[in-house]
């Protein structure tokens, strides 16, 4: 998930060292194929323009969840970030990530630890072609360093604000799998309209996506805007957006916002709530004076995701999540339409 802090960068003369290091060195032969009929693939993105050369043997990727696109494709990368929340038994691989490998008959890849943010030396000992981040909070400090060691895929527009369609478009791009990308896209798209309509409760339904409540101070609400993924994939699932959140989301580019509690009121329009939280969650708001107005909260029209398990995780969609939960997730969301009539 996203996270503020980052690494202080490696001198530039190391990575440039490990980066010609890594391109003398044989491929594994565990990349996206050979390359006697590589065009090169250029990339423009929020922080540069990137081109892939030639074919990569070797893909690395970095922050959430990059890595399920080449895998979805049948792409083991050599190294990818290790996963800081909903992991189920704290290895660093959510299920549907393990499952994928499992599948491939592959190891798991080197894990980065990136607590603190990039391990740029750890990316770097991989010996990667490419690195995936289109789905990223990269900063520009961050691409700049990672470039030294490979060329790098960053994120379209904003940070922590690329659709699971474009995340698969532009990864899938930069391996030279671009229609196996769009085969990927269509063939999601297919399971979600086929799910969709198994729960027609949800239809013409509006709902907000609470960031995690402080139940100790619920002073202000903090929630994801339309920019947020989460919030996105709500459209994909037969939701709607409150104009109250489209409202909000025209002020900033920002993908959570916070508001006063005493402003409540606005997201009278917000059929479903969801968050992250325990079963106390929702008798914890509905006791509040002022969060009890909104209209879900009083109805009880509330989805409290655990926030450090799997389906938490993959409220926040991507190419290996989306078939994994997407039927628990619909129930959920269809028994608080349900609340809401």
């Amino acid at each position: 998930m996203p996270r503020a802090s980052r690494r202080a960068a490696l001198p530039a003369a190391a990575l440039l060292t490990l980066a010609l290091a890594a391109c003398s060195a044989p491929a594994p032969g565990d990349g996206a194929g050979g390359s006697a009929d590589w065009t090169p693939v250029t990339i423009e993105h929020a922080l540069g323009t990137t081109t892939v050369e030639s074919r990569p043997e070797r893909v690395a990727t970095v922050n959430w969840a990059n890595h399920e696109v080449p895998l979805a494709l049948g792409v083991v990368p050599v190294g990818m970030a290790a996963a800081d929340f909903g992991d189920d038994n704290g290895d660093g691989v959510l299920p549907w990530v393990e499952e994928k490998i499992t599948e491939l008959g592959a190891q798991t890849p080197v894990l980065f630890d990136e607590t603190d943010g990039i391990d740029f030396e750890a990316v770097a000992d991989t010996r990667p072609d490419v690195i995936l981040a289109a789905y990223s909070g990269l900063t520009q400090e961050d691409y700049d360093t990672l470039s030294e060691i490979a060329p790098v895929v960053a994120y379209p527009e904003t940070p922590w604000g690329t659709p699971w369609r474009e995340m698969i478009e532009l990864n899938s791009r930069a391996l030279g799998l671009a229609d196996e990308g769009e085969e990927l896209i269509a063939g999601l798209e297919e399971q979600i309209t086929a799910s969709v309509a198994e729960h027609p409760q949800l239809e013409g339904r509006s709902a907000m996506f609470l960031t995690h409540v402080d139940t100790s101070d619920l002073s202000q609400v903090s929630f994801y805007t339309a920019h947020d993924t989460r919030a996105m994939f709500f459209e994909d699932l037969g939701l709607q957006t409150p104009g109250s959140i489209a409202a909000a989301s025209e002020e900033t580019d920002r993908f959570s916002l916070t508001r006063s509690a005493e402003q409540a009121d606005a997201f009278d329009d917000v059929d479903i709530v969801v968050t992250y939280g325990g079963d106390a969650l929702l008798s914890t708001l509905q006791g509040d004076p002022l969060l009890a107005q909104m209209p879900a909260v009083e109805r009880g029209a509330i989805v409290a995701l655990p926030g450090d398990s799997p389906l938490g995780t993959a409220a926040n969609p991507t190419p290996l999540a989306i078939e994994w939960v997407l039927d628990d997730y619909l129930d959920h969301l269809a028994a608080a339409a349900d609340e809401a009539r």
